[in-house]
């Protein structure tokens, strides 16, 4: 195992998880003006550029290596949040999601793929519910994802005790971090599998491959479904829930902490599945992530939205390094890469549709965009479900 690899990768990704103004993203940029449905447009821009740059990103990483290709990236990650902590108005932003529109499409496959092949060999694709001895690259995403999570949680305490209702000093704590990842970017070690010829024809041949088997199109559909209902509800339409229940910036900090923690749960993850089994896991975790949103929906309490948030967060850390670990392992080849780009597009175009429904339907009523979620995490676990009974 390149262990030295795995070991920058983990500091990359705490370092990335110090997001200090994580617990007050949505209030700060509507502090400089930007009203809910305006982030919610943002976010779906950036998910229909990274559609666009996905593929070349995938095909580039595969020729290029994905050390080089997550040093350009790392430091286009630096350069965002310069651009954020300095942003005034809705151009600014955009403009910051249209950086980190590249720097997600070019990062797309290619973190996992280093890490995955980095460990000491990898699964085999015809083994569906591996033995735990087998499943190293799952406890390694495991590990990352908590890492991450740890970054933030460490964030979400400064910003509570030093920094709050300084949005700009958190903004400003944030770019120091990412410039510290990008450094550390350059001690990764190549892990490129043997060359060969890659080109857009591959691209458009795994499209192609993919786009005719319905069961992975309901598998990254399903994916997707739980991975934006996350995403929108634990970033945006989480503090929209707190103002409405009358809590402080203070206490939304602190709350955010405690959301953080629960994320490190990710580190089980693998321990959970192979006790239970994929099939039970998934279905557990939609079916909670699901309760949680009906939760949502309909209390106006505090201490219940709190718990609501908490079990849509356990529910999508348990859930990320499993997803990550079954992309991988059907995956064959020397275009490990490109084939996860074209995964990343099929999960982007549904998330640049569920970000506008999402941004519309809390707009006028935040009960129903809770509910949607709702209705997302249900059909998600549906489509996982039948991926599951045909491909395992």
């Amino acid at each position: 195992m390149k262990t030295k690899n795995i070991y920058l990768m983990y500091a990359i990704a705490f370092l990335q998880g110090m997001v200090f103004y994580g617990p007050v993203a949505t209030l700060y940029r509507q502090a400089k003006g930007i009203s809910i449905l305006q982030i919610t447009l943002i976010e779906s821009i950036s998910l229909i550029l990274c559609l666009i740059l996905e593929f070349p990103w995938g095909i580039l990483a595969d020729k290029i290596g994905y050390k080089k290709t997550i040093l350009i990236c790392n430091a286009l990650y630096f350069l965002s949040k310069i651009i954020f902590w300095k942003a005034e108005n809705f151009s600014a932003f955009l403009f910051e999601r249209i950086i980190i529109s590249i720097v997600i499409a070019g990062l797309s496959g290619v973190d996992t793929a280093l890490l995955y092949l980095s460990c000491e060999e990898p699964q085999p694709a015809q083994d569906a519910n591996p033995p735990q001895s087998q499943n190293k690259s799952h406890q390694v995403f495991g590990i990352w994802n908590s890492l991450q999570t740890a970054g933030l949680l460490i964030a979400s305490l400064v910003f509570s005790a030093a920094a709050d209702g300084d949005y700009s000093l958190a903004a400003l704590f944030t770019v120091l971090s990412y410039g510290l990842a990008a450094l550390l970017s350059l001690a990764l070690t190549e892990v490129r599998p043997s060359k060969k010829e890659h080109s857009f024809r591959n691209f458009v041949r795994f499209f192609k491959q993919t786009a005719t088997d319905k069961y992975i199109l309901l598998f990254l559909i399903g994916i997707a479904l739980l991975n934006e209902t996350h995403q929108t509800v634990t970033v945006f339409l989480n503090q929209l829930q707190y103002v409405k229940c009358g809590l402080s910036s203070s206490a939304i900090g602190y709350i955010y902490t405690a959301v953080t923690v629960a994320g490190l749960c990710s580190a089980f993850s693998s321990k959970i599945t192979g006790k239970l089994g994929t099939a039970s896991t998934v279905f557990f975790l939609f079916t909670a992530a699901a309760a949680a949103c009906l939760l949502l929906a309909f209390t106006a309490s505090a201490w219940l939205s709190v718990l609501g948030i908490l079990i849509l967060r356990i529910s999508f850390s348990l859930f990320q390094p499993l997803q990550t670990e079954l992309q991988n392992r059907q995956i064959t080849g020397n275009s490990r890469a490109t084939v996860l780009s074209m995964n990343a597009v099929i999960i982007d175009s549904v998330g640049a549709g569920t970000n506008i429904a999402f941004g519309s339907l809390a707009q006028h009523n935040l009960t129903h965009a809770f509910l949607f979620g709702a209705a997302l995490c249900i059909a998600g676990g549906l489509f996982l479900r039948l991926w599951y009974m045909q491909e395992c």
